[in-house]
């Protein structure tokens, strides 16, 4: 009998090795074969993708607000509020598409739908340029006051693009970390590179966008550049839809927030009953009920949420194959529920990052408008200073996954080298450096000026800066470092630290810290502005433009802003428990220094 069991073990477990058994299906909706699809060849067609969608939005959100002060006429204050408005939308769209894709579609589907839509709207910003009643003016040249159907149709084309990244960003990165069995030991380590590789080709859109288009928009047309950007992603649309046959696909779940709020009314209806002295008392689902979902044990954080789980005398006897979810739930779906609520501080402790991130595409980019930006005959387009934090990015991302990774794994013991909350808040103490630098450089810049004006003898209007723009690059660089450990840190945190049914919700969760940043920008601006104006009798810390505004103070209350919040993430991150799932395979380190997997 025990050689039989044996025998059963072994064939399980190499049919295991064959197949991938983590939910996933194929494309005709069968178990995937693990040697024909997913991991990196699956993943390459998925970053191709992404890397045009960097391509296409740094290109146009770092040079916005210069076409909004520039072409459309508006002054500083109005253009950044709309620079952040657009970028909170942007970015907080991801929450709907990433619940559709979730509960009813799948990611495939929402990517698809979603990438076409973002090609609409680049073909509409590209006909704005082209087609002559659309245009900003009649002539070739710039016009004092541009055309009100311009204006119109620029904004629809902007928030078609919203409307294409809420499908876009939340379901791309996690359909490309579905590609990875975290019940494969080898696949495992693969998916913790994954996250650190996706940023690396998203930065190399990033600085393309940032450098070619933008010279491109600035001393060509900003209709070849949009039409440069239309005709990628048309391309990789294409080449993403030709791997079709290779990804590993999820099916949809229903809505992730059902469970959820089926654990609350249980558990509020159960109020009255005793606490559980153990988890022995609690009622979990056999594994064969759902043989691919993943389990998770039980903590004692939030206990409240322990009595959704407690059987009562009718429930006992059903043995779990028929009860009423609204009065019973499993210990799985309680612990979903305490995964999802702890998420909240994080959330909130991340903000203060997204309000820096902010300032990198709009005041970043007007101090070096207002900058000298000339290498002899050559003049450095604004909005490519930005280039500088994707360079930061780059080099973080790549020490971080080549040098520390492997010193930390084997000096810790974590698979990941450090934990994830560990990589965030090392990335939170960048943003209060990134911003003490900028605001001495800003206060440097307006000193220079002032000199400038004086030693020239010109009017405000028209003296010409001596300043470098290459004083910018210390904060864009020590901003991007913070990049490279704070917003790959919550990629990998939001989506493994949510429930599984819900993980493109949870890259838009992560989105929504950048969303929530940049409205959180805005609103510090207008009240920043009101406060400074009262108390400075008339002149505020924003103006209309940026040599009367006082940048500098407003960066100084943004890096204290940052580290006192640094001081209650370190307090939140060290009491919070992480997702401790019941694996079914783990990983053995035996003598000889390789990794095997074993039955748990």
């Amino acid at each position: 009998m025990k050689e039989m069991e044996e025998k059963k073990e072994a064939r399980e477990e190499g049919d295991g090795e064959k197949w991938v058994r983590d939910s996933s299906v194929d494309r005709s909706g069968g178990l995937p074969l693990r040697a024909a699809t997913g991991v990196w060849k699956a993943s390459l067609f998925i970053i191709t993708i992404e890397f045009s969608e960097r391509l296409s939005y740094f290109g146009i959100a770092t040079n916005l607000i210069s076409y909004l002060t520039k072409v459309i006429h508006q002054d500083l204050k109005t253009a950044a509020k709309n620079v952040n408005y657009w970028s909170g939308v942007t970015t907080m769209m991801p929450l709907i598409g990433g619940f559709l894709a979730d509960a009813y579609t799948g990611r495939f589907t929402i990517i698809i739908v979603s990438s076409l839509i973002y090609l609409m709207g680049l073909s509409l910003l590209t006909m704005s340029q082209f087609i002559p009643s659309l245009r900003p003016c009649d002539g070739p040249s710039t016009c004092s006051r541009t055309r009100k159907v311009h204006e119109v149709v620029f904004f629809l084309a902007l928030y078609c693009i919203s409307i294409g990244t809420g499908g876009h960003k939340p379901c791309l990165e996690s359909f490309g970390a579905d590609q990875f069995d975290d019940n494969h030991a080898e696949e495992r380590k693969k998916k913790m590179s994954y996250f650190n590789w996706w940023n690396f080709a998203l930065c190399c859109g990033l600085l393309l966008g940032v450098t070619i288009i933008v010279y491109l928009e600035d001393y060509v047309s900003w209709g070849t550049a949009d039409l440069v950007l239309t005709v990628t992603m048309a391309v990789t649309i294409a080449t993403f839809y030709s791997g079709r046959s290779c990804y590993r696909y999820r099916a949809p779940e229903g809505s992730p927030l059902t469970p959820l709020l089926q654990v609350l009314v249980a558990a509020i209806r159960k109020r009255n009953l005793p606490q559980p002295s153990s988890s022995d008392s609690l009622f979990e689902a056999p594994a064969s009920a759902s043989p691919h979902k993943r389990l998770l044990h039980h903590t004692n954080r939030l206990r409240f949420f322990d009595k959704a789980a407690l059987l009562e005398g009718s429930e006992q006897a059903s043995n779990g194959r028929k009860y009423d979810p609204w009065r019973l739930a499993t210990v799985t779906q309680v612990e979903e529920m305490k995964l999802v609520l702890n998420m909240i501080p994080i959330w909130l402790t991340a903000l203060p990052f997204g309000i820096c991130v902010a300032q990198a595409s709009t005041f970043f980019v007007k101090q070096g408008v207002a900058m000298d930006r000339k290498i002899g005959s050559f003049e450095i387009p604004a909005a490519s200073t930005y280039a500088l934090a994707a360079v930061g990015m780059i080099f973080s991302v790549t020490v971080y996954e080549k040098l520390l990774v492997p010193v930390l794994r084997k000096s810790t013991g974590n698979e990941r080298g450090i934990n994830i909350l560990q990589r965030i808040g090392f990335g939170l103490i960048f943003s209060v450096v990134a911003m003490s630098v900028a605001a001495l450089v800003e206060a440097k810049r307006l000193r220079t000026w002032k000199h400038d004006v004086l030693a020239q003898g010109r009017g405000p209007a028209t003296a010409e800066p001596s300043m470098s723009v290459f004083w910018l690059a210390p904060q864009y660089l020590i901003l991007g470092l913070g990049d490279g450990f704070t917003l790959v840190g919550l990629q990998e945190y939001f989506y493994d630290q949510v429930p599984d049914s819900m993980r493109s919700l949870g890259i838009a969760i992560y989105l929504s810290v950048i969303g929530g940043g940049s409205f959180l920008s805005s609103f510090l601006i207008t009240i920043v502005d009101h406060v400074t104006r009262r108390t400075g009798g008339g002149e505020g810390w924003v103006g209309k433009d940026l040599n009367s505004s006082r940048l500098n103070r407003f960066y100084w209350l943004l890096a204290v802003i940052n580290l006192a919040n640094l001081g209650v993430y370190v307090a939140v991150a060290r009491r919070y428990t992480y997702k401790n799932v019941q694996r079914r395979a783990v990983v053995v380190c035996r003598e000889d220094g390789e990794d095997h997997e074993a039955r748990a």
